[in-house]
């Protein structure tokens, strides 16, 4: 995708205007950035994803008596004949890991890193029907699905920001309003981290969240520390073999955390581990245990793609790669492959493809590497042969 050319979906915005003008810095609302918008999937359809045991889902009630009530799914069939007429949300998580047509709307946010793309979450409101005023820690695009929206956007917030109290929503006590728009079919909002917002919905109303992965520092430390704990032998310690006498034997002198800094440094600065587990991190599936691979043998594999199989990416299976010297790095649903620079269009290829065939893997499958490296993500499970209709 050309970074330089219009986007209807930014509003007539190129992606390098739309990056450096708004990209994490404020809200922009586009007017039809999906004409004609038709819904990938009915109200009945989503409700129908509720039941289901591993969909994540809630519904959010505004009542009077306790003015806010949350339940989780999975939901009973008559859980929702016993909803009020108004002011209640259903929310589901990862629709686009279940239904392909949602899946599909990711395809115009390819100007930005798919490995950012969290999930597509879609909520249907009753009239009235609301999650509160709040804000999220990562970027989202609201687009406008069914029926009209209000959406209000007031201050930027952070974790002193006080919230109601309430065991499982983060409401916020004080909104600060400063824009406000009413979004119809096709309409899309792009909100920054931590700009409140506040959606009513004005008639029966579904909203299409695409929202992007954002690790926390605490995150980052946490995990990347324990990844890198694997690589470091028990000998390698603290040390201070050019110690001097010391006047005070109680004081930690500032020279022992000029040491500790070097101790540090020399790990956490390595380059390679860094971007090892920062690929297997983002490409950790939302629901790992969807990812499930089964036993092949190379060549059953090459017989069922001569004989017309198809792969395909399995939907809860998140792909990356990126170089390290003259290899590549492959990631794949938290799991990464270290592989010869040769292959890096067979990556490219496999990352970004709809469906793998004998046209399109042909050079590949008569190369020892590459038939391996796809036997071995279809044993693992982030590819797999698609289903005959």
């Amino acid at each position: 995708m050309n970074s330089d050319t219009p986007l209807q979906l930014l509003g007539g915005l190129t992606a390098r205007e739309f990056l450096r003008d708004y990209w994490q810095k404020k809200p922009l609302l586009v007017r039809q950035a999906f004409t004609d918008f038709e819904n990938p999937i009915s109200p009945d359809e989503l409700a129908g994803l509720a039941l289901e045991e591993e969909v994540e889902s809630r519904i959010v009630i505004e009542h009077g008596e306790r003015p806010w009530e949350m339940r989780r799914g999975p939901f009973e069939e008559d859980a929702f004949s016993q909803l009020p007429e108004r002011e209640w949300t259903l929310l589901v998580q990862a629709v686009d890991q279940f239904v392909p047509e949602v899946a599909d709307l990711l395809q115009h946010f390819r100007f930005l890193p798919s490995w950012r793309i969290d999930d597509v979450m879609i909520s249907f409101a009753a009239p009235g029907g609301s999650v509160g005023a709040h804000f999220d820690n990562y970027d989202v695009f609201l687009l406008q699905g069914h029926g009209k929206r209000n959406w209000k956007v007031g201050q930027m917030c952070d974790s002193d920001s006080p919230l109601i109290e309430h065991a499982d929503l983060r409401i916020l006590a004080n909104f600060e309003q400063s824009d406000e728009w009413t979004l119809e079919p096709g309409d899309m909002l792009y909100l920054p981290p931590r700009l409140a917002h506040y959606g009513v919905a004005l008639d029966d109303c579904m909203t299409y969240s695409v929202g992007f992965r954002a690790p926390s520092a605490s995150e980052v430390l946490t995990h990347f520390t324990d990844f890198l704990s694997q690589f470091l032998p028990d000998e390698d310690r603290y040390s201070d073999a050019d110690a001097q006498p010391v006047s005070d034997p109680h004081q930690i002198q500032h020279d022992a955390l000029d040491r500790l800094k070097k101790l540090l440094n020399e790990h956490m600065n390595d380059e390679r581990l860094l971007l090892t587990w920062f690929g297997q991190f983002m490409t950790e599936p939302r629901y790992p245990e969807l990812v499930a691979g089964e036993t092949l043998e190379e060549d059953d594999l090459l017989d069922g793609l001569e004989e017309g199989a198809i792969l395909i990416r399995n939907p809860s299976a998140r792909m990356a790669w990126s170089e390290v010297g003259d290899d590549l790095l492959l990631f794949a649903s938290g799991q990464s492959r270290l592989l010869p620079g040769e292959l890096r269009d067979l990556l490219k290829l496999i990352c970004a493809a709809d469906a793998l065939h004998i046209e399109n893997l042909g050079p590949w499958m008569i190369d020892e590497q590459g038939r391996t490296l796809i036997c071995e993500l279809v044993k693992q499970g982030s590819l797999g042969f698609a289903a005959d209709e």
